[in-house]
């Protein structure tokens, strides 16, 4: 599965990485509404309800995005996620999920993404991505907030599977991970060939084919090995992978 791990209060709770560290000043560790002088567990009033999440501040202080009735719902839009390694610039698909691009777009113009690291790496013969969004570097940290599924509904069975659950996510897809129904937050992934899921990751955009010369290069990288298992091939990639900038490009 590709998940994002959500926090309990008081400890950590990750299956890949074993602690969790979240700096800064008390208003990181405040949910987005409660900094605002709202309601901490009122969801915005449009029709994406980002809803705070108080249990699981966030990672790095950031608003809730706007929540317009009218969500944009046409159209593509561009970021340029610049990384120690290459480029990897996305396509972000309106149409296909208006509240997520949304988000995403809301949390590249406050910067939550810049200077994070690509957590995850797998490379199981089902399931290759990379997973990124998460200014902690755990798993576990996200922004403070939560919203919808934007599940996908046209995608072709994976021959993988002869019970028919799994769906192809194919090579150069963007989607969101979760950790279950309806919690959408920061972090992404990044699909470096075709895999097996279910459809319950919302798709988003693409990766071009410049942004996928730069995944194919921290694949060929492995996972790191750790002193429990030499030759993992879940966990974070051998090649440090820092997102340095991500802007939107105009």
């Amino acid at each position: 599965m590709v998940r994002n791990r959500p926090r309990r209060r008081m400890r950590p709770l990750s299956q890949v990485l074993a602690a969790l560290v979240i700096a800064g000043s008390s208003l990181a560790g405040a949910s987005p509404a409660a900094a605002n002088g709202a309601d901490p567990t009122e969801p915005t009033g449009g029709p994406c309800a980002f809803t705070p999440t108080p249990d699981d501040p966030a990672a790095r202080p950031v608003p809730l995005p706007p929540d317009p009735r009218r969500t944009p719902s046409r159209g593509t839009v561009h970021v340029v996620l610049r990384t120690n390694l290459g480029p990897i610039p996305l396509v972000l698909d309106r149409a296909q999920a208006p509240c997520t691009v949304l988000s995403f777009l809301h949390l590249t113009r406050h910067r939550f993404y810049d200077r994070t690291h690509c957590h995850r790496l797998t490379a199981y013969p089902t399931l290759k991505v990379l997973q990124c969004g998460d200014p902690t570097g755990t798993g576990e940290g996200g922004p403070g907030y939560r919203y919808q599924d934007e599940l996908p509904t046209d995608l072709p069975p994976a021959p993988t599977d002869p019970t028919g659950a799994r769906r192809v996510y194919a090579r150069g897809v963007l989607a969101m991970a979760n950790a279950g129904p309806d919690t959408n937050g920061s972090q992404f992934f990044l699909v470096y060939a075709d895999s097996a899921l279910r459809p319950n990751y919302t798709i988003f955009g693409t990766v071009d084919p410049a942004g996928l010369d730069t995944l194919d290069r921290v694949a060929a990288g492995g996972v790191a090995p750790t002193p429990d298992d030499p030759a993992p091939v879940d966990g974070a990639p051998a090649l440090s992978t820092e997102i340095r900038v991500a802007r939107i490009h105009r």
